[in-house]
């Protein structure tokens, strides 16, 4: 996907340092035609790194389309989940604080 970089640079303007006060965790994306991603948070910061974690809390799995639309608000994340388009495993629970993080 030739926009993950915007879709990325999203992600760090969105960022509430806020709302990851006291969380340490890792949230992995793997972007099904685009390169795969990871976001470490650690007590209101934020790290973002190409690639896969060796052990992230919560693992995601998209194509670009319908990351892009979640993350812009177009589409409801949980709507993705249910429909089979956004695919959780790990820590799924900590999936549905990303809309706190990124509002």
């Amino acid at each position: 996907m030739s926009n993950t970089p915007s879709v990325i640079d999203t992600l760090k303007a969105r960022f509430d340092p806020q709302a990851a006060k006291g969380m340490n965790e890792t949230f992995q994306f793997l972007i099904s035609d685009a390169d795969d991603y990871y976001l470490q948070i650690e007590d209101g910061t934020l790290d973002i790194q190409q690639g896969e974690h060796d052990d992230p809390s919560v693992t995601l799995s998209t194509d670009s389309a319908t990351l892009k639309g979640v993350l812009k608000g177009e589409l409801n994340g949980m709507q993705a989940f249910m429909s089979g388009r956004l695919k959780a495993s790990g820590n799924v629970m900590l999936a549905t604080k990303l809309s706190q993080l990124f509002p």
